[in-house]
């Protein structure tokens, strides 16, 4: 029996933060309800006090979703935390996210506090927190650059003071895979009360590690992944959830948990967030790319018509993507054409597909992909 990996999905609120996306309450709710069906655990709805539209936004899904915890976002702050026990009011599972920095970069530059002082606000703000629910998160930001037994004392008195869940991030995406999995473990072993809450990885992609970051964490004894559909968020962005999810699948053997995802729905999921933010998804993308299952290459048009598993770790049907596709190009070989003339209802004597494949040659040096029609041009000519 596997453990269980909880989904914290945060493409409804560190997601909206990437520049250039407003995502109106209907298009919070559209996207919400796809995340539940997809078997997303948590749904982190917004960050109320910041404006009456994450307000509505939060109120309305906490109203909206069943069969999936709702968060709210809150800095340390009384006010902030009664403004998201409102919006969280009607919630089935409410869950209030709260926190503040713990680097000593984040808390004199930034908050203006001393260690101590920090540390109390902190557990005052769990304490308050309490009034509205027991699934309280504890978020330390900037953890990755934070002094180590500082987080162990943070970790220790929050929990004393009712967080079921902690946070921590690797907010300025500094960190590297073996040093994430280090402070994950150095909680686990240095905290005494460890076991009455779950860690948790939000890592961001600055210098591309999220995903890799994210799982480290998850092998070093996380277990809640804080994620985001197409990786969307801040800067680079977050840990993409399509990315990790699959990963946690392909990878059973090596990660040796689960989750509640159903990955049949990634890809549908990945475009309806794409087409509401107006982010379009990179074509080389991992998982949900138009790309992803697509070969140009001769050699790997061989292998892959031969038996996919050669070039593909994962069934495009797997992940909601229609099938495999053979492109065309100058890096195509016999079999690729063959294949795809084949598809199109041609079956040529060998002499007379060597002629085809000559002029197709010459034809795919001067076009980046050589489509159905120009092929339908070749077999006239």
């Amino acid at each position: 029996m596997y453990d269980r990996v909880t989904v914290f999905d945060t493409t409804l609120r560190d997601g909206e933060q990437s520049p250039g996306v407003r995502l109106s309450t209907d298009e919070k709710l559209e996207i919400g309800r796809a995340l539940v069906d997809l078997g997303v655990n948590v749904i982190e709805a917004g960050f109320p006090v910041s404006s009456p539209g994450d307000f509505d936004a939060v109120r309305t899904l906490a109203r909206e979703l069943d069969g999936v915890q709702v968060c709210a976002l809150t800095r340390a702050r009384k006010a902030d935390i009664d403004v998201a026990g409102e919006a969280l009011s009607a919630a089935e599972d409410p869950r209030i996210h709260t926190g503040l920095g713990v680097s000593d970069n984040h808390l004199h530059y930034k908050l203006k506090m001393s260690r101590a002082e920090a540390l109390e606000t902190g557990v005052s703000a769990v304490r308050h927190a309490k009034r509205y629910t027991d699934n309280i998160e504890y978020f330390m930001e900037d953890s990755g650059r934070a002094d180590r037994e500082y987080v162990f004392r943070v970790v220790e008195a929050v929990i004393d003071a009712g967080a079921t869940t902690i946070n921590v991030p690797d907010t300025t995406g500094y960190m590297y895979p073996g040093e994430y999995r280090s402070l994950i473990e150095s909680i686990r072993e240095s905290v005494p009360n460890i076991d009455k809450a779950v860690l948790s990885c939000h890592c961001h992609n600055d210098l591309g590690m999220a995903t890799a970051n994210t799982l480290a964490g998850v092998l070093g004894g996380a277990r809640q992944v804080e994620v985001a559909i197409n990786g969307i968020g801040e800067r680079a962005g977050n840990t993409a959830l399509e990315e990790v999810a699959m990963a946690l699948v392909i990878r059973r053997d090596l990660f040796e948990v689960e989750t509640d995802i159903n990955p049949g729905l990634l890809t549908g999921v990945s475009q309806l967030v794409s087409r509401l933010t107006g982010m379009m998804v990179q074509r080389n993308k991992a998982v949900v790319g138009a790309n992803a299952f697509s070969h140009s290459s001769g050699i790997h048009q061989d292998g892959v018509l031969k038996d996919r598993s050669t070039y593909e770790i994962m069934a495009p049907e797997s992940v909601g993507a229609e099938k495999s596709e053979i492109v065309l190009t100058a890096r195509s070989g016999r079999h690729g054409l063959r294949h795809r003339l084949a598809q199109m209802g041609f079956d040529f004597t060998e002499e007379r597909f060597e002629e085809i494949y000559e002029k197709f040659v010459t034809m795919a040096d001067g076009k980046r992909e050589v489509g159905a029609e120009d092929l339908r041009q070749l077999v006239a000519s």
